[in-house]
């Protein structure tokens, strides 16, 4: 399935099953720390079922407090917990120009001592009261998330007014966030899948923000100072351009005089610098990095559709078809069941705010990567060609209509998919109207979707040991408009 943004350097869900993945859920990886543990232990020892998504959609209430922060809120009091998802406009697009990093290095160190807090003591006041804070940060937002049970509502939210209004910077944090950074960024230099990412955004977006590495580089990460890092913060969280959703048990009143609480004395306006619009590459274009490791990875892709297009949905369902439905996918099929060149194989759409792209990614054996690059290739000639089967269509259709609900099956996922709906522009009750858009998609759109997405051909990067895969690929004839 596809996902926004949340493109790192190593591209989106390598390594994980494409049929868990929802248009509207960015995920974010978050450490599954002790009081996460905690919090859900908690959950589970109190809880009946929750109600069923669509139920608890239909409750959706545009929420704003006294001071004016806006929020997506649900009210749900089967278990005392709340969760709270947020974003900032702005993201690794706003690292300065020379110091890609800045807005990841942020992240890591918010909850690093705030406040009169020092970092241990803070992250003790956490784990003493099993509250999950964390950040992080995509190209285009700076995010959030918060879980607590609702006894530690008070705390929890006076702990996040700290990290985002008085966040310490101290030096000996910073070195040593720092130093794990650079550490993570040595051990990628070998990383077949870092490295294939990395270029696969250089091929894609050239000298675009989009196309630098968001967690910085070797070069980039030491010269950071701690006056980057507060100016980041000065620049870009900021109420402007806040988004949050709320999903739990509270009430309106209460929940309002929270976010007063904690976002209220933010600043007013962000200071951005503006990112302009771009186009990924034109397909084909071959790229080969040499690297001496067991698996050879493949990483492919190309110019995707963005949200707001109306070839979206169609190019979503049929992405499905092709390379997003796990186990049932085309590329699955004839990639693993047909030829056994590779465990699994992947394709995902991929939105930003100024851009869209597909992205897939599979690892096979060196002496067999030029196979699979083939077979990968003729796949996806055939459905640009020929689009999906109305059988397929069906399928796909019937399988992204359920799925939508068992990815919105537990508070924390219902709020990330309501914050997602908001930075993608989508009304309130998105929700209640998905599956008739889906239902909407007819085969001729489809096929259309298809011609657009994959008639140019592929950007592809191989790396491992397979020097054959390095042979430039023959430029691809976008197949002719079908007859109405």
């Amino acid at each position: 399935m596809a996902r926004q943004e949340a493109v790192s350097d190593r591209l989106p869900d390598q390594g994980y099953r494409a049929e868990t993945r929802g248009e509207a859920l960015v995920s974010n990886l978050r450490v599954y720390t002790r009081r996460t543990a905690l919090l859900v232990g908690a959950c589970l020892a109190l809880a009946p079922l929750a109600p069923t998504p669509s139920q608890a959609a239909a409750r959706i209430q545009h929420l704003v407090s006294p001071g004016g922060i806006e929020a997506w809120f649900v009210q749900d009091s089967t278990v005392p917990v709340i969760a709270m998802e947020y974003a900032f406009g702005g993201g690794a697009t706003q690292d300065p120009a020379g110091k890609t990093g800045v807005a990841s290095l942020v992240s890591d160190l918010l909850d690093e001592g705030s406040g009169d807090l020092d970092s241990k003591t803070f992250h003790e006041r956490l784990d003493r009261r099993a509250i999950d804070l964390s950040f992080s940060a995509t190209r285009d937002y700076f995010r959030g998330s918060l879980r607590m049970l609702k006894d530690t509502s008070d705390e929890a939210f006076d702990l996040l007014r700290m990290s985002l209004t008085s966040p310490h910077f101290d030096s000996a944090d910073v070195e040593r966030i720092r130093s794990q950074v650079i550490s993570s960024l040595q051990s990628d230099t070998t990383n077949p899948s870092a490295l294939a990412g990395r270029k696969f955004l250089q091929m894609a977006f050239g000298d675009h923000p989009y196309g630098r590495p968001a967690d910085g580089t070797l070069e980039s990460v030491p010269s950071i100072t701690i006056a980057d890092l507060k100016d980041y913060t000065r620049r870009v969280l900021a109420k402007d351009t806040l988004k949050v959703a709320v999903v739990g048990d509270i009430d309106a009143g209460k929940l309002g005089q929270l976010l007063d609480r904690t976002f209220g004395s933010l600043p007013a306006k962000a200071q951005l610098t503006p990112v302009p619009d771009v186009a990924a590459a034109k397909p084909p274009q071959r790229a080969f990095i040499p690297l001496d490791v067991p698996q050879t990875v493949v990483t492919f892709g190309g110019p995707g559709i963005r949200r707001h297009d109306p070839d979206f949905m169609a190019a979503y369902i049929v992405n499905h078809i092709l390379g997003g439905g796990g186990l049932s996918s085309r590329l699955y099929h004839e990639v693993r069941e047909k030829r056994g060149l590779a465990y699994s194989v992947y394709e995902s759409l991929v939105w930003m705010e100024h851009s869209a792209i597909f992205v897939g990614n599979t690892g096979t054996r060196a002496d067999r990567a030029g196979d699979t690059v083939e077979a990968i290739n003729q796949e996806v000639r055939r459905i640009a060609e020929e689009g999906p089967t109305q059988k397929e269509l069906d399928e796909a259709k019937s399988y992204l209509k359920g799925s939508q609900m068992l990815a919105l099956d537990t508070s924390s996922k219902l709020a990330s998919a309501m914050l997602q709906y908001q930075l993608d522009g989508m009304p309130i009750d998105y929700i209640e109207k998905r599956n008739a858009i889906v239902d909407a998609v007819t085969l001729d759109d489809a096929k259309a979707a298809a011609r657009r997405l994959w008639g140019q051909g592929l950007l592809t990067v191989v790396v491992g040991r397979a020097p054959q895969a390095t042979a430039e690929p023959a430029a691809m004839t976008p197949p002719p408009p079908k007859a109405n």
